[in-house]
């Protein structure tokens, strides 16, 4: 039996007719005469009898049908239970991010919440996984600070992708290196040179490949590291080249950025989340005060300064 099933009985109960159940339900006869078959398949007893032409109720469905008044009150209360539930601004909201976006994103957050009374409470996690995973964290945490390159495919449809940044990925090179002279990079001019790239799986490393590709020769990686500032660290040491994002990376000071043409070096930074998570006003919250930093990081051309 559902809700609907119930009101029916009870409305029959009321107004004495079929006819008159359906007028005031704005539905056929037809319909209310099926809804209440469906009813009485769960019910091992008769809930309606023939009384000349009209329909009544038994004693058993009088019975469920007052029945039907305390579940129509318990399912009032559950929906308004609900309603607050989601227009509560100050619930608890999970942000999970790769880490360059966790460094970037998360300080904005942190300052907002400490600053506004009324801002959500935060639940931050760092979760640095493989592109495909993305999507899934979001059966774990109400919005998932994700990326990609531009060359990828779009998140997939079971989640809602809201955009953040389009960031520019330089190539990071020693101060004293030879190459940090110049204005811009081409593939033919670091192909050849030893690179510090991130884990097979890993968005960043399809654009060393296609450095490779276009320079036509096989990339030369010599480090495996995820963490772009356990990299700058290998990168100021003279242990090869890297792939850093312009924006939301925390700069070195002994290494230099110098843009990359030739190839497309971006990526999409989005916050995904399932699509029904956004009914919650908290959520809806901190969305916006993501946006809101992802344009002030944009806006500044710089990373966040380190503490």
């Amino acid at each position: 039996m559902d809700e609907r099933q119930l009101r029916v009985l009870r409305e029959l109960g009321e107004l004495g007719s079929v006819t008159a159940v359906a007028e005031a339900m704005m539905v056929t006869p037809s319909a209310v005469s099926q809804q209440l078959r469906l009813l009485q398949r769960s019910v091992p007893v008769p809930l309606t009898e023939r009384d000349g032409r009209r329909l009544v109720l038994t004693e058993a469905g009088r019975a469920l049908a007052d029945a039907a008044i305390d579940v129509a009150a318990a399912l009032a209360r559950a929906r308004h239970a609900v309603d607050r539930y989601v227009e509560q601004p100050q619930g608890r909201v999970s942000v999970a991010a790769f880490h360059s976006a966790a460094a970037a994103f998360f300080p904005p957050l942190l300052r907002r919440s400490a600053g506004d009374g009324g801002f959500p409470r935060l639940g931050l996690a760092d979760e640095d996984v493989a592109q495909d995973r993305f999507p899934r964290l979001t059966r774990e945490y109400d919005l998932v600070l994700a990326h990609r390159l531009d060359h990828t495919p779009a998140w997939p449809r079971t989640v809602a992708a809201t955009p953040l940044l389009h960031e520019p990925l330089d190539v990071a090179l020693p101060a004293g290196h030879p190459l940090a002279e110049r204005a811009r990079l081409t593939p033919h001019d670091v192909a050849g040179l030893p690179w510090i790239t991130v884990h097979d799986g890993f968005p960043l490393l399809a654009t060393i490949e296609a450095v490779a590709a276009a320079a036509g020769r096989a990339p030369d990686i010599v480090h495996r590291i995820n963490e772009f500032a356990v990299a700058a660290e290998v990168v100021a040491a003279g242990g090869g080249l890297a792939l850093m994002p312009r924006w939301t990376a925390r700069r070195h000071p002994a290494v230099v950025l110098r843009p990359l043409t030739g190839v497309q070096a971006r990526r999409h930074i989005d916050v995904l989340h399932r699509p029904e998570t956004t009914a919650r006003r908290a959520v809806r919250t901190v969305l916006r005060a993501l946006v809101e930093a992802a344009d002030s990081i944009r806006g500044s051309g710089e990373a966040p300064p380190a503490p």
